[in-house]
């Protein structure tokens, strides 16, 4: 179910925000050259709908993203990250850019989360490792 989609009219970069009922998890993915107001605008809209879908799991997806993505990890780290925690985020299954094979999270990720994040070269190898904790979770 989409729940969020912000396209920029300049370029067609986006952020589609589902959540599948069937994994249950939310879903964000990022496409094209997606710049900081973009980047900001995608995250905080997850913020908002996680309110409302109360999720443990995200699935966030940049395969798709090219050149730069959030340089701010001070933004996500002292704002995003404390309110995900807040919602119930336990999990996130971060895909990285095709086109660079890193970013922001592999680059320069030090400081403890207090959710788990996993970080993936493919979307089949993070959706199959978001399965299998959400799993682990319904069976204990």
């Amino acid at each position: 179910m989409l729940l969020n989609l912000s396209t920029d009219p300049r370029d067609h970069s986006s952020c589609a925000l589902s959540y599948d009922e069937t994994e249950c998890w939310l879903k964000a993915e990022w496409r094209g050259y997606v710049d900081q107001v973009e980047a900001m605008r995608g995250a905080e809209a997850y913020l908002q709908h996680a309110a409302q879908h109360s999720c443990a799991y995200l699935l966030n997806d940049n395969s798709r993203l090219i050149g730069p993505w959030f340089e701010s990890l001070e933004w996500l780290m002292h704002v995003w990250v404390p309110q995900a925690e807040r919602l119930g985020l336990r999990h996130v299954a971060h895909v990285v850019q095709a086109d660079q094979h890193h970013d922001i999270f592999t680059r320069q990720h030090h400081t403890p989360l207090p959710f788990e994040l996993q970080i993936f070269q493919s979307l089949e190898d993070a959706t199959h490792w978001l399965a299998s904790v959400r799993d682990e979770k319904l069976i204990a």
